[in-house]
């Protein structure tokens, strides 16, 4: 490496080793696109029934787009790859009221973690008994919402939020049924920022030094809460379940200590989620079948090994379900080629969006694909990178991708996989309204979110409240 950084080392070659350049550019990369996108035989992507051209003209650009029939099926391949099991989907990969409609109607539970979330899900008339209440710091105002609406489950991450939770409950007279999040010490092979269950971090009572199940014994002699089970979660964008074997392990460990100490059992074990997708031709995520499968022989192998009972079990995916049933749809700018020097260049693509619409890139480094989608391309693939409007060198959304040396100016980019965190981790730098989020179905477009606009942000901003 150059003293000065990368940039500045002998280039060998600037592409992934995973990245091969391909023999079609217009050819779609399996197990990243939802089931009905296809390229038809005009060039064009679809998805729904529907060109992203003509999408693009319905709602502009740049807009998020969910293929609803894909979401659904995915949702009941997850239910019932896991019968017997309770999948709760995570809101925080996105929700929305209308979304929160096709979760219940998919027979899934709901996991929230804010008093927003906790919200919009009770104002979708979402059954309060199969919602999970997630949360570091839970407020007050939180805890109380889903106290007064008999929220199935909250999830308890401090002894402070015991106490809180008990004196509510004690004012309510009510008694709060809980779960305790543990930490297993699993080092989870992910970015630092989305693994979880490594003892140095903010989440959960760790299991190593004792206060997960001091925790515990404090839950079930509280006359005001009625403790479920314990919740582990070791991160995210996961793709096997060697971490999960470990981590089950140790957390049945803690039902057996449990029972030792009180002669009683504890009922629910919750694996959380985490489990991980496509986002490029790299990556090579297992199955609902291949995860279940291998899941419950793991819990089932443990639990013989303690003598205790097979709990209930739950688990807690958002991106597997959602991730690939979206995408991103963006409208070319500029473009231009760098000469990196060796030979070897490098075709930058700037879109209408950037990193407020898709911090995921600049966050942890996070890869993603892109196909052309307005017209197919007999040009040759060239080395590119998509990047946005915004005013920083790291505003990327599609590191290293082919993509044809013809891309120009007002042709549409499509980036798959954008159903999790992008419109729920957006932002509004630089001014920046939030695209809309629509779904697509048979031809037609429903309007999830609308499109956020000047005036919306400007609405905030106090300076303008006397004109």
């Amino acid at each position: 490496m150059h003293v000065a950084g990368t940039a500045h080392a002998d280039v060998a070659s600037p592409a992934p080793v995973w990245l091969v350049k391909p023999a079609d550019v217009n050819a779609l990369t399996d197990g990243l696109w939802s089931e009905t996108v296809r390229r038809l035989p005009s060039g064009e992507l679809a998805m729904g029934g529907l060109t992203l051209a003509e999408l693009a003209a319905i709602s502009g650009t740049p807009v998020y787009a969910i293929d609803e029939a894909d979401f659904r099926s995915r949702a009941r391949r997850w239910k019932q790859a896991f019968a017997g099991w309770t999948v709760y989907y995570a809101g925080k990969a996105f929700l929305s009221r209308i979304f929160a409609t096709w979760i219940a109607a998919e027979g899934l539970s709901l996991d929230v973690c804010t008093l927003g979330e906790l919200r919009l899900a009770l104002d979708a008339g979402f059954d309060p008994a199969k919602i999970g209440m997630h949360g570091s710091n839970k407020t007050v105002a939180e805890l109380r919402l889903a106290l007064e609406h008999g929220v199935g489950r909250i999830i308890v991450d401090s002894q402070e939020e015991i106490g809180r939770l008990e004196a509510l409950a004690e004012e309510l007279d009510v008694v709060a049924k809980v779960m305790v999040r543990v930490t297993t010490g699993v080092e989870a092979h992910t970015h630092d920022y989305i693994a979880t269950a490594h003892d140095d971090q903010k989440f959960g009572l760790s299991i190593t030094s004792g206060t997960a199940l001091v925790a515990l014994m404090r839950c079930y002699h509280s006359p005001r809460l009625e403790l479920l089970g314990v919740h582990s979660h070791i991160g995210s964008q996961i793709f096997d379940t060697s971490g999960f074997e470990v981590a089950a392990r140790r957390t049945l460990k803690l039902f057996q200590q449990f029972g030792e100490a009180t002669g009683e059992r504890m009922h629910q074990l919750d694996l959380g989620g985490g489990f991980g997708i496509a986002y490029t031709k790299e990556d090579t995520p297992s199955t609902p079948e291949e995860l279940a499968a291998s899941l419950g022989e793991i819990v089932t192998h443990e639990c013989r090994g303690y003598g205790i009972a097979v709990p209930e079990l739950s688990l807690e995916p958002g991106r597997a379900i959602i991730g690939a049933s979206g995408l991103a749809l963006y409208r070319v700018g500029t473009t231009k080629t760098v000469e990196l020097g060796g030979g070897y260049s490098r075709r930058y693509i700037s879109v209408d969006g950037g990193m407020s619409d898709n911090i995921r890139p600049a966050l942890y480094g996070a890869n993603y694909s892109a196909a052309l989608a307005n017209r197919a391309s007999a040009a040759e693939p060239v080395l590119s990178r998509v990047v946005g409007l915004h005013c920083e060198s790291g505003d990327i959304l599609v590191r290293d991708e082919f993509l044809p040396a013809d891309v120009q100016p007002g042709d549409l980019i499509a980036v798959p996989a954008s159903g999790a965190y992008s419109r729920s981790m957006a932002g509004n730098y630089n001014h920046t309204p939030r695209p809309p989020v629509v779904s697509v179905k048979d031809g037609k477009v429903t309007t999830l979110l609308r499109r956020e606009t000047l005036e919306d942000i400007f609405a905030l901003d106090e300076g303008y409240a006397n004109e």
